[in-house]
This record gives C-alpha cells, structure tokens and sequence, in this order.
C-alpha cells in the first residue's frame, strides 16, 4: 500500500503544478471562468467527457447491476451518454453563439435580471452538494489506500482541489480533465482486463454472464412512466447542468462545442460500461461482498497485481477530481458573475478573478462541512438529483427555440419546479421529476399569455 499511496500522491502533485503553471496565464475573467473560451476539440471532449465520470459512474454503475442485474431502468452510464449526444444537438450551438459566461448569464439575456438571480441561487446549492459528495468519495479512496482516518483523508482531498482551481480556473481545470481522462480511460481498460484475465481471459469473462442478470424488458407491474422517470432526470436534467455548458461555452468554436460534446458522449457511454460489465462478472462468478457499492474496490484488491490497483486507484481519483474541481469552479462562477457581479458593476477583471476565486475556496470548505455532516456519498447525489433542473429546463427551451414568454413566465416555471419537486420528493411520491417538469410547463405557458398581453396593452 505505500507504493500505492506514493503514486497517489504524485498523481495529485502533478494537479497542484497544472494549476500553478496555468495561473500565469489568467489576466481576465473569460480567462479564469471560460478558458478565454480556447477550447478546442482535444480540451473540450476529454473535459466533459472527465467532468461527467464521476465515482458513481464507476462504484454506483457496478454495484447496482451487481446487485439487480442489467434491467431498464439501468440509467447509468446509457442515460447520461445520451444526454450529452442531445446536448450537442440540440444546445451546444445556439448557447455557444449567445457568447454568454454562464446559463444564468443567457436568463438574463433572454429574460431579466431577476430571473438570472433565482436560477443561481438554484443551480448553486446542486453543485455544492455534488461536490461534496465526490469530496467524501475521495476521502474513502485515500483512507483506504493509506490507512489514514475518513475525515483526514477528506481534508486532504478538499485542499488538493481547492487550491489547484482557485489557481487555474477552468483552463487549469481542462488540463487536469485531459490527464484525468487518460487516466480514466487506461486504469478502468486495465481494469477490465487484469480481472477477466483471472477468470480465463476476456472473452470467457464475457461468456461467463449469466444471462439472466441482463433484464431489459419492463417488469410486468412497470408501466411506461415508471420507465420514463427513470430516464427523463439524468437525460433532461443534464440539459441545463453547468458543468456540461460551461465547457461548450469555453470551446473555440460552435462547431467544436457540438462536435466535441456529442463525442464525449459517445466515449463516456462506451467507458462507462466497463463498470457495469466488471459488475455483471463478479455477480455470475459468485464473488461476495458485504456492500454492492464495494464490489469494484473488492475485485481491484483481491484480484489485481499492485501496478493494476494503482491504475484503478488513479482512474477512481481522477473521476473525482475532474467532477469535484467543475463543480466548484461552477458554484464560484454563478456567485461572482450572477450574484456579485450586478452589485460591482464598475469592478476590474482583477477584481472579478478575485471574487470567483474567494467563491471556490468558501464553497470548498462549505462542501467539505456537508461531507463531514452526510454519512454516505449516496445520500448527498440523492439531495442534487434534479433539484431545480425543471424549471431550468423548461426556460432554457423556451429562451432558445421561441419568443413566447417573458420574465413573469420564467419566474413561475422556476418556482413550480422547484416547489413541486420538493413536495414530492418528501412525500416520498413513485414519481417526483415528472410532476415538476410538468408544473413548470404549466406554470409557464399559463403566465405568458396574460405577460404578451400585458407588455403589448
């Protein structure tokens, strides 16, 4: 384990330098926030692609098909996959020639200033709690592989992204996500195949699937809505996710912002099916684990050689540190732009630099403290998943493709999703994402009219 820990931390030092390095280049807010929006198709693809496999995409996917099986409600990583290939098509290009800095940014642009504000406040809270779940997650990846205690080991992980972000930005967050990527891309191959190698080579690994687990027809008491709210909140909900567009906003062009989103779609799809195969193995070979989650960690330790557990220690931290480093970047842009940055309207770029970068260190500390205060990694996605994403959606869709609406409409639909969501959620409803996509939807087509009829009397 100090070989594997000595690694661990020169692949970390190597983050702290790229941040360090990159740092010389910001002398703008567009530098800091979007890369000075230079992006090309090499940075974009492996930093979405990165910034979107995240530990649950590996521990999560695994351990639930280990578990159930390979059914239809299996989202992750098909639905997340197809979301960023719809992104490109549908979004990439229109918000990449609005020229906006973050989609808070074009609520403004398309509806007002009020509007802005609410749907940061929305979107801010979500990243938060996402980063701080991969801040736990990390913490459990270097407590195991050094022994350390939980909550050191979160320290440590809090730090090390901190520091390498407020320094660099997005620019130092796309180089780390190439590296991130690659690491990903070479530790969880490694993976797949020192462990089928242990049960007779690849091919015998793959024939060795029970059937059986592979469910992809419905269960006869499923009906199609059960079926499509399974889908709708990873697919519709990445939509209007910050991370994602924030990488189209900083490509170099439209042309690579959609290329280069529906790329890494296809890659995060093929990847991340790596870990639901290793899942579908060790469920049709018998290996035991107390906890489905732990079943990628299990074979990793048991059955791979140390260079094998070192490049999957590496691909599981770089999965983290490429999606915890977005989301405070994230966070700190939409407080410093869409929060602050009406208040300081004759501020320098130095000063605004200075402002996201105060945000990325006051949100990494806030996120360390909900990581210390949550029990388990899964516990804090559950509070992100889809809190405010409907109503985001639905303006975002209107504010691209129609003129129908106004300010009032905006505020409604981002209310009633909101409102709606957390009602259902704590009620504990069957279906809680649908009724809030609905709710905006309504909300917004019910105000519009009395709105147009206002703004023409």
């Amino acid at each position: 384990m100090n070989f594997v820990l000595l690694a661990l931390g020169a692949y970390i030092a190597l983050q702290l330098v790229i941040g360090a390095v990159v740092s010389r280049r910001i002398h703008s807010e567009d530098d800091y926030l979007l890369a000075g929006r230079s992006l090309g198709y090499r940075l974009a693809t492996f930093s979405i692609f990165a910034t979107w496999f995240g530990a649950e995409t590996c521990v999560d996917a695994a351990g639930r098909v280990y578990a159930d099986g390979l059914s239809y409600n299996s989202t992750e990583p098909f639905a997340y996959g197809v979301a960023m290939v719809l992104t490109g098509l549908l979004i990439a290009v229109p918000l990449h020639r609005a020229r906006v800095t973050t989609l808070a940014d074009f609520y403004r642009q398309r509806f007002s200033g009020s509007v802005e504000r609410l749907a940061a406040l929305v979107m801010i809270p979500s990243s938060v709690f996402w980063a701080a779940a991969q801040i736990r997650a990390f913490g459990h990846v270097l407590a195991s592989a050094s022994g350390v205690e939980l909550e050191p080991a979160m320290l440590i992980a809090a730090g090390v992204v901190v520091v390498y972000t407020v320094f660099g930005g997005l620019l130092a967050d796309a180089i780390t996500d190439l590296v991130q990527g690659f690491a990903l891309i070479v530790g969880l191959v490694a993976m797949l195949i020192g462990i089928a190698s242990d049960f007779g080579g690849l091919a015998s690994a793959l024939d060795s699937i029970d059937l059986s687990l592979i469910k992809l027809r419905p269960e006869q008491n499923a009906g199609w809505l059960s079926i499509a709210e399974s889908w709708a909140l990873p697919i519709l909900g990445s939509f209007v996710a910050q991370e994602l567009l924030q990488r189209v906003c900083a490509s170099r062009t439209h042309v690579v912002a959609q290329r280069s989103t529906i790329a890494a779609g296809v890659a995060y799809t093929l990847v991340g099916s790596i870990p639901v195969a290793l899942g579908l193995i060790a469920a049709s070979n018998g290996v035991l684990v107390d906890d489905a989650e732990q079943v990628l960690p299990h074979l990793a330790r048991e059955r791979l050689s140390t260079l094998g557990y070192v490049l999957f220690a590496g691909a599981l931290v770089s999965a983290i540190l490429s999606t915890v480093d977005s989301t405070l970047l994230v966070a700190a842009s939409l407080f410093s732009r869409n929060l602050v940055g009406p208040l300081l309207p004759s501020a320098s770029d130095a000063s605004k630099i200075r402002i996201a970068r105060i945000g990325v260190g006051v949100f990494g500390l806030l996120a360390l403290a909900l990581a210390f205060r949550f029990d388990s990694v899964g516990e804090l996605i559950d509070i992100t998943n889809g809190f405010g994403s409907a109503g985001l959606l639905v303006i975002l869709m209107f504010g691209l493709y129609s003129r129908i609406g106004g300010p009032r409409a905006a505020l409604a639909a981002l209310v009633l999703g909101v409102v709606v969501y957390l009602a259902t959620a704590l009620a504990q409803a069957e279906y809680v994402y649908l009724p809030a996509v609905g709710a905006a939807l309504a909300g917004y087509l019910l105000v519009a009219p009395f709105e147009r009829r206002t703004s023409a009397a």
